[in-house]
């Protein structure tokens, strides 16, 4: 895989799929699909906007206290997109990884995730996170487990992202939630220690690849300055996401 150290990793919670539906009178699962449609767009717009990870929220190992009916669709749902998307993820360069646990996942979803991975494991232009039944502290406590008495953060980073059956990734460069919450929501609790935040009241199924496209561009405009003092004397910047009533 070419060496991606100088591209940014986003990550998104993507929210509001359920709000969504239900101001069209739709049923909470249209909502999902509709989501469907955001991810691919944004998927598609990423490499553009120089973003060489980018990280999804799908599905939070506190989900399951959804109604089993939504539930149900969602891992249908998942598992179509898996299957669908293979030969474009393939044809596009994007190398996909499921994060978070997979032994509570229904036999066929981890069958698809293990042939997308499998198949994709050669791709150079993005790399593709899709959190599933993912819980940023039972991950942490999961890494812990493992180390000795006297861990550095190099050995705990990579001890993370065994217990994510996912290869290590850099740390979050942009986090961005939609739907008007603002919370991270047990995602990413070690590697978003430094991440820049944008929240918009944007439901996800209304997000474009022009609003990925601004949070990256007020991204690169912010100060970051890790602890220490900026070296050229800029001030943050004010997030450009225009934010909409919901």
């Amino acid at each position: 895989m070419k060496h991606q150290s100088h591209l940014l990793h986003a990550a998104l919670i993507m929210d509001g799929n359920g709000r969504w539906a239900t101001a069209r009178g739709l049923a909470r699962p249209a909502g999902h699909r509709a989501g469907v449609e955001t991810v691919r767009r944004i998927v598609e717009a990423a490499p553009k906007l120089g973003i060489g990870t980018l990280t999804l929220y799908a599905f939070s190992s506190d989900n399951w206290k959804r109604p089993w009916t939504e539930v149900a669709a969602l891992m249908d749902l998942l598992r179509r997109y898996l299957f669908t998307e293979l030969p474009k993820l393939k044809r596009e360069g994007v190398r996909l990884h499921i994060i978070g646990r997979r032994d509570r996942l229904p036999g066929a979803v981890r069958a698809a995730i293990a042939r997308a991975e499998w198949e994709t494991r050669g791709g150079e232009t993005l790399t593709l996170r899709i959190a599933v039944d993912y819980s940023a502290r039972d991950a942490l406590c999961r890494a812990a487990g493992q180390l000795g008495a006297d861990p550095t953060r190099p050995a705990f980073t990579d001890a993370l992202a065994e217990a994510m059956h996912s290869p290590t990734a850099p740390d979050v460069d942009l986090l961005i939630r939609t739907g008007g919450e603002q919370r991270l929501s047990d995602f990413l609790l070690w590697e978003c220690a430094y991440a820049e935040l944008v929240f918009t009241s944007t439901l996800w199924p209304d997000l474009t690849a022009a609003d990925l496209g601004d949070a990256v561009a007020d991204f690169r405009r912010r100060d970051r300055r890790f602890g220490g003092l900026s070296g050229d004397g800029s001030t943050l910047s004010q997030p450009i996401i225009q934010t909409q009533s919901t």
